[in-house]
């Protein structure tokens, strides 16, 4: 039994394949046509993962699409006769949807009528909760799931037992903890679709100072019986004009019209501009704005986890990306257990209806356990060469040696324990928005002027943007406050404060770090290098950020030599080849 799942005409495009419960590949669409959260269909995207899985398209039985053009459809018919303009760019998408099957006939140059594969509608948040709950480790948990907008609501909640899901309730649009998030983001000058959590950086170095406001911008009863919170709309204008996601056909890049009013401004004072400095008022809004977030959700879960008795909880949506947040549910909620699946905003949801259709509606038994997140393309040592001949990085006064596996990580640790900065390519890419250990840019943790040299020399990008710590698992409790697993990067734990001077560079200003821990068995090859850098220097840990430049993370070898070629990386491990700039 084959099934695709697809995201698309929304922002992060993607594409999943499940082979009789086990997933084979799950890709965005950005890792192809290199625009950053591309929106579309997600045509090359759906052809790697039928090319993974060695299958045709007349061999798909199932084809799952997140969007249900039924769900709260009398909550859609009261908004489109108020906003007759928002109800025709509505409307233009949910053409699309109806045409699916021919583009995905077109993009196997193949006729509609040769897909003999069923066609699934499922609800936008159901197939998120499907995305963290049915690959979770959990035979019961309780599910939240929170983002912008989907199917017309922004919020989901309930239980997993076993392969089926029970839905307790849901918070209709207006009302959006996404949307809010976007709409004070947009406020302080990150107008970019996806910018959100640069601002959940930019909070650390605030003071919630203007913490009354916001909980008028966002109310929450957190003694009430409701589970659900209420946005202060004169904040806002989306329930007047309408938060649809364009994009232009020619580049696909998502964009958001402006969410924030004129009130916002009258209350908090004026907005920024994207080309003016930041303030120590615009910190402290920051830090407003994620110490609000955190009162809503945090209070959502307790009043979930009260509700189930359970302690195990997954989560989805693009507000499960608040690592901040999510970090302090294990001291302020009464669960146990967390699981974000790596690509828990909307390009998870190819892989969520996936799974929906294969335990919810053909009621088949769990499988898997996403313990990693390589299932994207990968490249033969064959392609790794070739790159390298037609990139002319042979011969061009780049010092390149083929090593054995062993001995790569050995010499890759000390570079980095040298001070200089490697590009580190190696296995299938990541599905999600993080580079977890195989499309990253690695460097030495101890140096706490690396931050600034990653952020001026290779990133190009904020000077306060955070980096990430990846750590050996079983090191997790020596270094960190919590030893909870977290794979993905979406749990932000606080540094033990004797080893804050150790690793000052992925240690972010507030004491915490957005870590990955890194198990032998889920990446042995990054296993392996920080092992070694560990070996040299005592500290099993390494700084890790993406392997890209103002871009989609590299995919192909070839992007990854020329993203090392036009920055001013030392080093490269590309598969079993390190490359060195000559002297």
């Amino acid at each position: 039994m084959n099934i695709l799942g697809i995201n698309a005409y929304h922002g992060n495009a993607s594409a999943a394949v499940v082979c009789d419960g086990r997933l084979v590949a799950a890709v965005e669409e950005e890792r192809f046509n290199r625009v950053k959260y591309a929106a579309g269909f997600p045509a090359a995207a759906i052809r790697y993962c039928l090319r993974e899985a060695g299958l045709k398209l007349k061999e798909i039985d199932h084809v799952a699409v997140p969007r249900d053009p039924y769900a709260r459809l009398g909550t859609k018919l009261f908004y489109a006769l108020r906003m007759p303009s928002f109800a025709r760019g509505r409307a233009k998408v949910l053409a699309k949807f109806t045409g699916v099957r021919e583009a995905l006939a077109a993009a196997f140059e193949s006729d509609p009528k040769n897909i003999a594969a069923q066609f699934h509608r499922i609800e936008h948040h159901q197939a998120h909760l499907a995305s963290a709950f049915f690959v979770s480790p959990f035979e019961r948990a309780a599910l939240l799931s929170a983002d912008g907008l989907g199917d017309f609501a922004s919020t989901m909640w309930g239980s997993g037992t076993g392969s089926s899901m029970n839905i307790a309730g849901a918070i209709a649009f207006p009302h959006s903890l996404g949307l809010y998030y976007t709409a004070v983001t947009q406020y302080l000058g990150f107008l970019k679709f996806g910018d959100e959590y640069k601002v959940m950086g930019l909070a650390a170095y605030g003071q919630p100072e203007k913490a009354e406001a916001f909980r008028d911008i966002v109310r929450f009863d957190a003694n009430g019986s409701s589970n659900g919170f209420r946005l202060g709309l004169d904040y806002f204008v989306h329930h007047r004009t309408g938060p649809e996601m364009s994009w232009a056909e020619a580049d696909k890049t998502p964009t958001l019209g402006k969410l924030y009013s004129e009130l916002m401004s009258s209350r908090l004072g004026a907005a920024r501009l994207a080309e003016e400095p930041l303030e120590q008022r615009h910190r402290n809004l920051a830090a407003s704005l994620q110490a609000r977030l955190e009162e809503v959700y945090l209070g959502m879960l307790r009043k979930l986890a009260k509700a189930s008795g359970l302690k195990s909880i997954c989560l989805a949506g693009g507000v499960a990306f608040n690592c901040v947040a999510n970090g302090k549910i294990f001291e302020n909620t009464p669960f146990e257990q967390v699981y974000v699946q790596p690509a828990a905003g909307d390009a998870g949801l190819a892989v969520g209806a996936a799974y929906y259709v294969w335990h919810q509606k053909l009621g088949k038994p769990r499988s898997l356990v996403m313990d990693h997140a390589y299932w994207g393309p990968g490249y033969s040592a064959t392609e790794v060469r070739a790159a390298m001949e037609s990139s002319g990085i042979v011969g061009r006064g780049y010092l390149v040696e083929e090593l054995p596996e062993q001995e790569l990580a050995r010499r890759a640790a000390a570079i980095v324990a040298d001070g200089e900065i490697l590009g580190w390519f190696q296995g299938r890419a990541e599905w999600g928005p993080r580079a977890l250990g195989n499309r990253s840019i690695v460097a030495d943790p101890r140096r706490a002027d690396m931050k600034e040299i990653l952020n001026r020399r290779i990133k190009h990008r904020e000077i306060f943007r955070p980096f990430a710590p990846s750590i050996l698992a079983e090191a997790t409790g020596e270094w960190f406050e919590h030893s909870h697993p977290s794979p993905f990067m979406t749990l932000a734990y606080s540094v033990r404060p004797e080893k804050r001077a150790l690793i000052p560079a992925p240690t972010h200003v507030d004491g915490t770090g957005r870590l990955q821990t890194v198990t032998k068995e889920a990446n042995p090859r990054y296993h392996a290098l920080i092992s070694a850098f560990r070996n040299l220097t005592g500290v099993p840990v390494v700084l890790n950020t993406s392997f890209n430049d103002n871009e989609p993370i590299v995919c192909r070898p070839e992007e990854a030599i020329d993203c090392f070629l036009r920055t001013k990386m030392d080093a490269l491990a590309l598969g079993d080849f390190l490359v060195k700039r000559g002297s």
